[in-house]
């Protein structure tokens, strides 16, 4: 059974990644896929704010769990079975990286939207992924 990192982060692009696997899925591909979703910092005032770092964790699991569940309910649908992580803050590409690492995935499918200024200037996840995954990364792009 192959094992799939798909980040999620609520976008068109992270939804086409998984529909890209129940494809996958249904042309007799056997996997077990981890959804990943990777949350900003808590900045100075909602640190400040919130008094109590237990509460900005909780804020920020229950906003990465609601940005996966319309990918973990349509996988699930399917039939194919679902690891859920939450990183509360972070590098994205980085902390991806590490669960890559930790989960033993075979595969990462990463979403990506039309490439823009942004991505040619400042690099992007899907650029970090592709340059230090030790394990192949398909990038699945969201028809325009």
């Amino acid at each position: 059974m192959l094992r799939i990192l798909i980040p999620i982060d609520g976008s068109p692009a992270a939804m086409a990644a998984v529909r890209h696997v129940l494809l996958l899925v249904g042309r007799g591909l056997r996997a077990r896929c981890v959804l990943a979703n990777v949350q900003a910092g808590a900045n100075l005032y909602e640190m400040v704010v919130a008094r109590d770092p237990g509460v900005l964790d909780r804020v920020a699991e229950e906003a990465g769990r609601d940005l996966i569940k319309p990918a973990q309910q349509l996988l699930g649908a399917a039939g194919v079975a679902v690891d859920v992580e939450v990183v509360h803050q972070g590098d994205v590409g980085p902390a991806l990286l590490d669960l890559a690492e930790r989960h033993g995935v075979d595969a990462i499918l990463v979403g990506a939207g039309a490439p823009g200024l942004a991505d040619r200037v400042l690099g992007s996840v899907t650029l970090d992924l592709v340059q230090n995954a030790r394990v192949p990364v398909t990038v699945v792009r969201v028809e325009s």
